[in-house]
């Protein structure tokens, strides 16, 4: 297989020698550490064809679009998770007038950090809940968890990851603000 491998990359009838063509890729798929993916030497060319070692799964191309298209957000900081806490899925924050925050806290399931700034309480979700979901106004959801004010924690959850699930806090917020959820809605043809 490391021949068929090299002789499509090098273009050298499989001789697999890095001093023709894309050469330099040609170890990718013999099975040794060097080769896993990455570049042996300081001096090794950069790939050149696309592989399997080189292919971005359709998440992360999504995430690299909405980095990309998200608006500049430069009034503010973000929320800081508090000591002890892992976000392994990144974060961003709901933000929910402080009258509705009561009302949605008895309709989830479990309760991640909750942060408030006087006028409206921040929900702490994993990056790109909003993907394909419009929430509920007068909800607000915020890429990067920023802030514009100073925000104090006034719920930390037990464990060590501070998300409230997305789709429960987005059903408690359809229910308490009387909007109907997005896939509910009849779609016009």
């Amino acid at each position: 297989m490391t021949g068929a491998v090299g002789a499509g990359r090098t273009g050298d009838a499989g001789t697999g020698d890095a001093g023709t063509g894309a050469g330099a890729d040609s170890h990718a798929c013999t099975g040794s550490p060097a080769g896993a993916g990455s570049h042996a030497g300081a001096g090794s060319r950069s790939r050149t064809a696309a592989g399997p070692e080189g292919a971005f799964g359709l998440d992360t191309l999504v995430r690299m679009q909405r980095r990309r298209s998200a608006p500049d957000q430069d009034a503010g900081q973000p929320l800081s998770l508090p000591d002890g806490m892992t976000a392994p899925l990144g974060w961003d924050a709901v933000a929910v007038p402080d009258r509705l925050g009561p009302l949605v806290v008895p309709r989830l399931p479990r309760v991640g950090c909750v942060y408030a700034d006087g006028s409206q309480w921040w929900w702490i979700v994993p990056s790109d809940s909003d993907y394909a979901l419009p929430w509920p106004s007068p909800a607000r959801y915020t890429t990067g968890a920023m802030v514009t004010g100073t925000a104090r924690l006034i719920h930390r959850p037990a464990g060590t990851v501070p998300y409230t699930p997305p789709i429960p806090l987005y059903l408690a917020l359809c229910r308490v603000t009387g909007t109907a959820p997005d896939w509910s809605r009849a779609s016009s043809a």
